[in-house]
């Protein structure tokens, strides 16, 4: 439908919880594609609604893999494994810096699809990773939150150089 504006780090509705979504209606849908619209602009490989400052619980997540983009209303994490990954993490609202952070390998997410029916899925690797990070946003966890302070310090100063350097061009 359209590419909306993201929230840009450090702004902080980035740090807000955001609300159950209690419609499932046209303007759920057309939210979920502005959504998927948005993140590949960006680009990116998963977006949740406060990223384009709407305080709702919706994520969209497209891997480019076999199942495709999907769409998670109201998601939670029921279940996580004690074995762990590190992966690199980084946001559309904070472009051009990735770290590596630490994760359980597998969830289990339970969530509404679009037409508000309770859906389960199992997922590891990536997929668990971007269900974590996404759902942490949704919880008001900025993923940088998930660093150390000296690793945090020295990737929001990457950051700030980053967008000063932008903002010359």
């Amino acid at each position: 439908m359209s590419v909306r504006p993201i929230v840009m780090f450090p702004n902080q509705h980035l740090r807000q919880m955001a609300g159950p979504v209690t419609r499932f209606d046209a303007a759920l849908r057309t939210l979920a594609t502005d959504l998927l619209d948005t993140m590949h602009a960006a680009p990116g490989i998963g977006i949740t609604a406060p990223h384009i400052g709407v305080a709702l619980r919706v994520v969209v997540l497209d891997l480019r893999d076999a199942s495709g983009a999907c769409t998670y209303i109201n998601p939670e994490i029921v279940w996580t494994s004690d074995e762990t990954m590190r992966h690199e993490e980084g946001s559309v609202s904070m472009p051009g810096v990735n770290e590596q952070i630490e994760r359980p390998a597998r969830v289990r997410v339970r969530y509404q699809d679009l037409d508000g029916r309770e859906q389960v899925e199992d997922a590891d690797g990536l997929r668990a990773i971007c269900h974590q990070h996404e759902i942490d946003q949704l919880n008001g966890i900025f993923w940088i939150q998930r660093l150390s302070a000296l690793r945090r310090n020295r990737l929001v100063a990457r950051y700030e150089k980053i967008r000063r350097a932008h903002s010359r061009t």
